[in-house]
């Protein structure tokens, strides 16, 4: 990352902010988002899962990928649904 383990420490302790350009690597090696790092997210988005599902669908035919967004849809719509009828 370039960056001296010094100050590494002095972000772990709260004692400095890394610049966003230092966030950001840090954000690489851990293969995190910097809304994970900084406590912005809930959770933490699984790359290699989300690279190898968008490298599939993106190989796909244009009417394809139209109609897996629309199933994709339907399911988060009808999981959506089915928490508001719990509450």
């Amino acid at each position: 990352m370039d960056v001296h383990v010094k100050f590494i420490g002095s972000y772990e302790r709260d004692e400095a902010i890394p610049s966003v350009e230092v966030a950001g690597k840090i954000a690489d090696v851990l293969s995190a988002s910097l809304d994970y790092l900084v406590g912005k997210a809930d959770k933490q988005i699984d790359q290699t899962l989300l690279d190898k599902v968008l490298s599939s669908i993106q190989q796909l035919p244009n009417e394809d990928r139209e109609h897996i967004m629309y199933a994709i849809d339907g399911l988060i719509q009808h999981a959506k649904t089915r928490l508001a009828y719990k509450k």
